[in-house]
């Protein structure tokens, strides 16, 4: 198992910090260092600028929205970025949730299972540097009214395969990614509950003829090193109110969803209503220290480095570590030391 560090998205109050991080990050040996855009900052900038300051670990886009660019555009990005970081760049595609899609982008959030796999398609085409041809139910390349013609990418990758990740959380989506992606990006994955998810990402593995030897699990999973773990939990309660409170709506929260597959159904109810009634320190403090731990690396080296050994085991293959903690930098050598004692590096 390698290490990863998620930066998370840009301009929240953590900027200076985070290059300084990512410098850091290569320098104690991680594998990757991940940004992540909504409707703020966008991943691709941010990857661009610690890529030109960087010159070994990897930087990935965990991830890249499909409603905001065109799958043309998303290849050109990656052609260009892999290009001039020197083969150092994954790709991580994600739809987003209805209300940024339809709200920020203007994209209708409909079949977002099968707009992800024409969009992967056209992605790995382009990539390919095959004439871009693609007739489907969500795009058609070139329009067949007009004067487009099927062109091919002017820009050589610097690799023949651009590693591609999807962030995927329900059963069909985690399905795709084992059949067509390189790599999976979840979150709040939990060791003790990440059966059934694997599962279903080798059965999409299995239809495709494909095993998931060589498959990159990669789970974002808040670090929070500190004495007592209840104390270090409380660091990361506004991270999880959020997504599982407010993160959609609330016919409509995929992690509210996942939540309650994981068994805390009514601690995430509470937590929802709260938060969408506005009562965000109530919503904080509903969220279960036991949820918090499940899907957290918190307490001291020890600890962490005995729930390091259960991601291994649970399949894991790149942890990417979230700071929630005044010293990250810090933190993200206690990572590296609770790596070697759980001696799964």
């Amino acid at each position: 198992m390698r290490l990863g560090l998620n930066l998370g998205y840009w301009g929240a109050g953590n900027d200076p910090a985070n290059l300084a991080l990512a410098k850091q990050a290569e320098d104690l040996g991680y594998a990757v260092v991940w940004a992540a855009e909504a409707y703020g900052s966008d991943a691709v900038t941010v990857l661009t600028w610690i890529a030109a300051r960087t010159s070994r670990i990897d930087v990935g886009a965990a991830v890249l929205q499909i409603p905001a660019r065109t799958p043309a555009m998303t290849a050109m990005t990656a052609a260009t970025l892999d290009t001039l970081s020197g083969g150092r760049f994954r790709l991580g595609l994600g739809v987003s949730g209805p209300q940024v899609s339809e709200g920020w982008h203007g994209v209708r959030f409909a079949s977002p299972v099968s707009r992800t796999r024409e969009y992967a398609q056209i992605v790995r085409t382009a990539l390919r540097r095959e004439r871009l041809k693609f007739a489907g139910e969500h795009f058609t390349l070139p329009l067949p009214d007009g004067p487009g013609k099927a062109l091919r990418l002017t820009v050589r990758p610097a690799r023949k395969h651009l590693p591609l990740y999807l962030a995927a959380i329900g059963p069909k989506n985690l399905e795709l990614a084992g059949e067509i992606a390189d790599g999976w990006l979840p979150v709040f994955f939990s060791p003790a509950h990440a059966g059934e998810q694997l599962a279903h990402v080798r059965a999409g593995a299995e239809r495709a003829g494909r095993t998931l030897d060589g498959f990159d699990v990669v789970p974002s999973v808040p670090l929070v090193p500190g004495e007592d773990w209840r104390t270090c939990a409380d660091a990361v309660r506004g991270y999880a109110a959020l997504y599982l409170g407010g993160m959609g709506s609330k016919e409509k929260n995929f992690y509210n969803r996942l939540a309650c597959r994981m068994g805390f159904a009514a601690e995430a109810a509470e937590v929802q209503e709260k938060y969408l009634a506005g009562d965000r320190v109530g919503a904080m403090a509903a969220v279960p220290a036991e949820f918090l731990d499940a899907t957290s690396l918190l307490g001291p080296k020890e600890r962490i480095a005995e729930k390091m050994t259960e991601y291994a085991e649970a399949g894991v293959t790149t942890l990417s570590v979230s700071p929630y903690t005044p010293e990250p930098a810090e933190a993200l050598r206690t990572a590296v030391e609770a790596l070697e004692l759980a001696g799964v590096a």
